[in-house]
């Protein structure tokens, strides 16, 4: 389970979930219930993400910027360990 991630999904409100980074996938899932069904299981593939920019707001945050324009910003709690295992993924998807 070393490509799993604590995360909250920041879209109207804090959503707590987690993060799975698959070969050639990155997925966000939560529980909640009153979360639109489009965001609780939100898949998206490596080759569409155009570019991962972060801040910091108490915890980092990511901002996913996709091929086809929609952003998703997203609070990962292990920024470094996410970044390692993203551009290992990320650079076998590129060949």
């Amino acid at each position: 389970m070393k490509n799993v991630f604590m995360c909250s999904l920041c879209h109207n409100g804090v959503l707590g979930g987690a993060l799975y980074l698959e070969p050639d996938l990155l997925i966000y899932k939560t529980n909640k219930l009153t979360v639109d069904k489009r965001y609780k299981n939100l898949v998206m593939p490596l080759k569409d993400i155009k570019n991962i920019s972060w801040r910091w707001i108490l915890f980092p945050v990511a901002t996913l910027e996709m091929q086809n324009g929609e952003k998703y910003r997203i609070m990962i709690y292990n920024k470094t360990r996410f970044m390692r295992c993203f551009k290992e993924y990320f650079h076998k998807t590129e060949g």
